[in-house]
């Protein structure tokens, strides 16, 4: 299996604002929309798309400014990870994705084969 790559951000994840923006306002938007569409007289479904434009937008862009305030103020989205500036008291662990041995190899064997008594990959050695 392919490690997961890690990215190591310098401020605000935008990433992380962008898909808590898009999904804070489905869970907040839609049901606002739905409410004030009750009071509003809508004869077609251009009248509707843009009535739930003009109640979305504002909804959708003070989500985004919220969020990424939130995000600034917190250190939100950066996905647990201790910044490099943190007296963690030491280096960090072997574990932290780093690919290669002492040797320059990688841990990946490209040699790799199925085992027959299971469904794992393997080395050939084993």
């Amino acid at each position: 299996m392919q490690p997961v790559e890690r990215a190591e951000y310098e401020g605000i994840d935008y990433g992380w604002v962008m898909q808590t923006t898009f999904v804070v306002t489905i869970l907040v938007g839609a049901p606002v929309v739905a409410v004030l569409s009750a009071f509003v007289t809508l004869d077609s479904w251009g009248a509707r798309a843009a009535f739930a434009v003009r109640v979305g937008a504002p909804i959708w862009f003070v989500t985004a400014v919220a969020v990424a305030v939130y995000a600034r103020r917190t250190d939100a989205g950066d996905g647990g990870v201790e910044k490099s500036g943190d007296d963690s008291g030491g280096s960090e662990s072997a574990d932290a994705g780093d690919d290669y041995d002492d040797a320059g190899e990688t841990d990946d064997d490209p040699e790799a084969v199925k085992s027959e008594d299971a469904d794992e990959i393997g080395p050939r050695d084993a």
